[in-house]
């Protein structure tokens, strides 16, 4: 196929000018960047950019800048557009007025595999003024594969002062390896562990210890693709560092008022603590019959009822999965006591877990807590039982009985607490 290049049309990409903001100039589009601001809620600002590119033709009309890319791969100019594309998003950051926040770049594959992109991009910094400690260079959790020499390309641009992201990690074949063999600063969550999150709540749970184990690994956690409150919500309860999307502010060509930002993290935080009081409301109302229960059954306990008797009522409780007494070491007297006829298809799969006995569970929070409050009942937050791996909440109070001080337990089926 022969391409008939019209007059004026520019077949190569070249540097060009729209008033103050410089442009990329390329087959009859009009390259500009656009900067999405990445925000630190606890600093109530935005911290950084992340640069992309938009396109228009020459009637202004706007066009996908995926066009011009897939024009660009065809023609051979994919790696010169990209070039000048960046040197485009790095002169158009230099002219925001703030002199401290981040310029965030998503980097080709290809390009880091090239041996003279870093050089590159440092002279292009330098020309500017801007310090590599401004840039952050984010690169796909994908990017690279198994290669050696990846990873000694990314330590190199490390070492020459640029931030390092790790992008998209959570999809598809994911794992932690990566993350310690690049060592980036900044791990970015994949919106689909989001979308899964926003569905399911058990991966919302999840959410946390995720974010937290990154944080014990060395890296700060950006979650993007925020779309609604909700998206929003998750995101920072996790205890993630970093919140885009456009829930908060879309792409522009100028930066966010640092008023505008604050109003919108503070309304963040706002409404993420409504969310948390409501639900500790619910699970207060839900919590409170086991309140009771426990307290009457630790009291005939304590009267020498043996420990059926004395957890009847207790066992009576609609979501009761079992109740067990411990001793003051945390060695557990007796088997499990159970409701009579709740019975799961779990248990019976899981019945090599089933028989407690002696077992030791001193380092359970149920335990510690109630030895350090004796006469008080105490709640675990919701966790994975060993006895039948589900979902529950554990509550326990420990009681001066004949047999010395004894911590009285019982586990509440959460999973279906949860959908009551």
């Amino acid at each position: 196929m022969i391409d008939l290049d019209p007059p004026g049309y520019q077949s190569r990409p070249i540097a060009g000018e729209e008033g103050a903001r410089r442009t990329v100039l390329y087959g009859g589009y009009t390259v500009f960047s656009v900067f999405q601001p990445v925000f630190s809620v606890a600093h109530r600002r935005a911290i950084g950019y992340h640069a992309s590119l938009r396109a228009h033709d020459e009637q202004g009309q706007q066009v996908p800048s995926q066009d011009v890319f897939t024009q660009a791969a065809r023609r051979g100019d994919l790696l010169e557009l990209g070039r000048l594309a960046e040197s485009l998003h790095l002169g158009n950051f230099n002219a925001f007025d703030s002199h401290d926040e981040w310029l965030f770049l998503s980097l080709h594959p290809a390009a880091l595999m090239d041996t003279s992109y870093g050089d590159a991009l440092l002279a292009g910094i330098k020309a500017l003024g801007l310090p590599p400690q401004r840039v952050v260079l984010e690169v796909s959790e994908q990017a690279g594969g198994e290669n050696s020499r990846f990873a000694e390309i990314i330590d190199l641009l490390r070492k020459a002062g640029f931030v390092i992201a790790l992008d998209g990690f959570g999809a598809k074949h994911s794992n932690i390896d990566r993350v310690w063999q690049l060592r980036p600063d900044i791990v970015t969550l994949d919106r689909s562990l989001l979308a899964q999150a926003s569905r399911h709540a058990h991966i919302e749970r999840v959410l946390p210890g995720l974010v937290s184990m990154l944080h014990e690994s060395g890296q700060l956690v950006l979650v993007g693709g925020l779309s609604t409150e909700r998206d929003a919500l998750i995101a920072l309860e996790s205890g993630a560092d970093f919140v885009q999307g456009s829930h908060f502010a879309g792409p522009d060509v100028q930066p966010v008022p640092p008023a505008v930002a604050a109003r919108l993290m503070d309304d963040l935080s706002a409404r993420l603590r409504e969310r948390v009081s409501e639900r500790e409301r619910a699970q207060r109302a839900r919590l409170a019959p086991y309140v009771s229960a426990l307290e009457a059954a630790a009291a005939q306990l304590a009267a020498g009822a043996s420990m059926s008797d004395a957890t009847l009522p207790l066992l009576g409780l609609a979501e009761t999965a079992r109740s067990f007494l411990l001793d003051a070491s945390g060695r557990q007297i007796g088997d499990n006591v159970l409701p009579d006829g709740r019975t799961s298809q779990r248990a019976k799969r899981f019945r090599p877990l089933l028989h407690s006995e002696g077992a030791s569970w001193e380092r359970r929070p149920y335990f510690i807590g109630a030895m350090k409050s004796p006469g008080s009942v105490q709640f675990t937050p919701p966790y994975l039982s060993i006895n039948e791996a589900h979902l529950c909440v554990t509550a326990s109070i420990a009681a001066q009985t004949a047999h010395g001080l004894q911590v009285l337990c019982v586990d509440i089926n959460w999973e279906a607490a949860q959908r009551g």
